[in-house]
């Protein structure tokens, strides 16, 4: 028979997560769970190869794989794993997507380039996986890409308790800033959630991945800055708007960032910066030289979504974690003391 509760697999893209999240299933339910019993392999060649080692028929399958760098290697994963599942009758099969890869992708910037976002939608939906959970995409519109269900969680519920904890009697002095003008809807939903002023950076690229000039617009003098955005990839933009704010006078500047890509010279970049602080998720499982970093510090994201696959499992609702107040309970064991209204 099938089980009673949600069963959860994982590829290798961030196994750490997907055991933090059976752990916090475990305290839920009062029964120790663990995670299904599988091997992720490559043959020589490096063609991915699956076998489930547990009944799975009738059951209501997880599958926690960020698809990260290296993000081909970790999609074909999560599609081979599915297909599995899906010829092993399972009875449903959802894709808990921490960090969604190729969500940069979302439109045509030039002609004669792809939308790459929208192929791999149609590559999950068509591996038999029929709901999606991820976490802050790129773009919003991303989610009409699928033709299944997608539930994209926020970030920001838990950037809230981290600030309204670590800046406790210094809120007054707090003022969120967007990096560009498009973060910048992100960025005001953190603001209003812990009711601090917003500013923003306006930033001209000569090129792609080059930045030439950037401007403020606000007054951060004075301020503790903080830099919200959801994707840290070299850190380059990063660390020159964390400088261009500590000119401005900003007394010090950190950033929170829900997805720390963190490729190439970017821990480099961060422990030579004027950041005095960086925090991202554990949606992509953190490399030696990130967890070394003096200034980069990381949340994690288990609670939230070990909640979430709870509210899916017995139908209940999942936009109800985008409240910071659901979320308190769940996050007090490390922001204790907070309280809201």
């Amino acid at each position: 028979m099938p089980s009673p509760d949600p069963k959860i697999i994982s590829g290798n893209a961030n196994r750490s997560l997907a055991k933090a999240i059976t752990r916090r299933m475990s305290m839920h339910r009062g029964v120790r769970t663990n995670l299904v019993d599988a091997r992720v392999e490559r043959f020589n060649d490096q063609e991915i190869f699956v076998e489930v080692f547990e009944n799975v028929r009738g059951e209501d399958m997880f599958i926690v794989q960020s698809t990260s760098n290296p993000a081909n290697d970790n999609l074909m994963e999560l599609l081979i794993i599915s297909d599995a599942l899906r010829r092993s009758s399972a009875s449903r099969i959802t894709a808990v997507i921490p960090y969604f890869g190729y969500a940069r992708q979302d439109r045509r910037t030039k002609a004669r380039t792809p939308i790459s976002a929208k192929l791999v939608a149609n590559l999950i939906a068509n591996s038999g996986i029929e709901r999606v959970l991820t976490m802050d995409l790129h773009a919003a519109q991303i989610q009409g890409f699928f033709d299944i269900p997608v539930d994209n969680l926020y970030a920001s519920p838990i950037f809230a308790l981290d600030i309204m904890h670590h800046f406790r009697g210094q809120m007054d002095d707090v003022m969120i800033v967007s990096p560009d003008v498009g973060g910048v809807a992100r960025a005001r939903e953190l603001a209003q959630r812990i009711d601090a002023p917003l500013s923003i950076v306006d930033k001209r690229r000569e090129k792609a991945g080059e930045v030439s000039e950037m401007t403020i617009i606000g007054d951060v003098a004075g301020k503790k800055v903080i830099i919200v955005d959801d994707i840290c990839d070299t850190a380059g933009t990063l660390c020159k708007a964390a400088e261009v704010l500590a000119e401005a006078g900003a007394t010090e500047v950190h950033a929170y960032i829900t997805h720390g890509v963190l490729s190439g010279p970017a821990v480099e970049r961060i422990t030579n910066s004027r950041l005095k602080s960086l925090v991202i998720t554990d949606s992509i499982e953190p490399p030696q030289p990130v967890q070394d970093c003096a200034n980069i510090r990381i949340v994690p994201i288990a609670p939230m979504l070990t909640q979430a696959i709870l509210n899916i499992w017995n139908g209940t609702s999942v936009s109800s974690l985008f409240d910071t107040a659901t979320l308190e309970p769940i996050y007090e064991p490390l922001y204790p003391g907070l309280a809201f209204a």
